[in-house]
């Protein structure tokens, strides 16, 4: 495993309750293990033919590694402001620096994944590019633009190439866009 994800692990995330309360911080990996409810994001970007921007997680990641999922997604540090959180992931892990983000929707969703339990109170926002992405390698290995309909298809077809939190999350983001 990379120094940059042994790091990565003992970064805090901020623990809340189900209304998005702020309780505490705690080491992200701790976190994961034990299932506690933390905030996260999700970002799904479109482009103007309404496919979904989508990436494969780098092999080198400490879960899901090599599995395709949402654009981007990620933790909000504590004591900043989510926007700008979301903005300086996006810029960090896809390269892509304009593109106006909206949050849409959140939910909580408690998914174990290998060892560890994704526990989180999801804020879910979305953009438009019309760009290529420029992925940082430590976190992306590949990227694609893909028709919504299509990738349902191959989800349902090939579950195993995707992340849990993106099979479970997509047909709602499908119903909101096609709503927008």
């Amino acid at each position: 495993m990379a120094w940059k994800n042994i790091l990565n692990l003992m970064v805090k995330v901020i623990l809340v309750d189900e209304k998005d309360n702020e309780i505490g911080i705690e080491e992200k990996i701790k976190v994961h293990r034990e299932g506690k409810l933390h905030r996260s994001f999700s970002i799904f970007i479109f482009n103007r033919k309404g496919e979904l921007l989508i990436q494969k997680r780098a092999k080198s990641k400490y879960h899901s590694p090599g599995l395709w999922s949402n654009t981007c997604c990620s933790h909000p540090r504590p004591a900043k402001n989510l926007e700008d959180e979301v903005k300086k992931r996006l810029k960090e892990e896809m390269g892509i620096v304009k593109c106006s983000l909206k949050e849409v929707f959140n939910f909580i969703y408690n998914q174990k994944v290998g060892d560890l339990i994704e526990h989180e109170f999801d804020h879910v926002f979305f953009g438009t590019f019309g760009g290529n992405p420029k992925p940082n390698p430590d976190e992306a290995e590949s990227w694609k633009w893909v028709n919504p309909i299509e990738l349902k298809k191959d989800i349902k077809e090939n579950p195993g190439k995707y992340t849990a939190w993106f099979k479970l999350i997509l047909d709602r983001v499908i119903r909101k866009y096609e709503s927008q």
